[in-house]
């Protein structure tokens, strides 16, 4: 190939942007060119999450609870104490909440969303999952309006049942925070006699602004949450 020659490109398909993927788009560019991101990465010890989700009851609608339902429930009690995150940041102003509205993503055709799932600290378990299956049809539906997904003050977004291990979730402006969550694998750990144990672990993802929390915050956060999740059954 010359100089003067470049390789051809044959159009397969063009595809507009829809009006849904051009507001996901603008809002991610918006986060980009506004936080300043960065994310904490910590594995924590899944065993305690899983056998709350095993003992948990199904609703009197028949909905069985989830483990993103039980993660929910420790996210709450991680945010009462980590009031930082439950928060925004807008007009050089870092607003904290009292509830806590918790955007959880969802996959449709036009990309993820994230419904918000409105003060989730007042539920208990059963009422989370009826809330969240039920708001999360509605999404998948089509049945939904931009109120849906206002109004939140941290978000979730979970891709372990796509088989990722890890991920840096971007801020959902003007929220100052989201979790990723990775798939739960078992893995080979020393117990406190030595022993080598096999215990399911669960990969977690925090990206923050650095604007205003700082790594230190995150990590604290983590463990936090890590130690309400070895308790989650606590939540049942």
């Amino acid at each position: 190939m010359t100089d003067d020659e470049s390789a051809e490109r044959t159009v397969r398909e063009e595809r507009a942007l829809s009006p849904m993927r051009k507001t996901i788009a603008s809002r991610l560019q918006e986060s980009y060119r506004e936080a300043v991101h960065v994310t904490v990465n910590r594995s924590v010890d899944a065993e305690g999450l899983l056998s709350a989700v095993a003992a948990a009851d199904p609703t009197e609608d028949g909905v069985s609870p989830s483990m993103v339902d039980v993660l929910l429930c420790a996210l709450s009690d991680t945010l009462d104490e980590h009031p930082a995150f439950n928060a925004t940041f807008e007009d050089e102003a870092h607003v904290l909440y009292e509830e806590h509205n918790v955007g959880v993503a969802v996959a449709i055709d036009d990309g993820l969303v994230t419904p918000v799932v409105a003060d989730v600290g007042s539920k208990s378990l059963g009422e989370l999952a009826s809330e969240r299956r039920e708001l999360t049809e509605r999404v998948v539906d089509g049945d939904y309006t931009m109120s849906t997904f206002r109004g939140g003050t941290f978000t979730v977004s979970n891709l372990g049942p796509l088989g990722v291990d890890s991920f840096d979730p971007i801020i959902n402006p003007p929220e100052i925070a989201i979790l990723g969550v990775g798939r739960i694998t078992e893995r080979a750990t020393q117990n406190g006699d030595g022993d080598v144990v096999f215990r399911r672990q669960m990969p977690l993802d925090l990206s923050f602004d650095h604007r205003v929390v700082d790594g230190a915050d995150a990590a604290r956060f983590l463990g936090t949450l890590a130690e309400h999740l070895d308790a989650a059954e606590k939540y049942v």
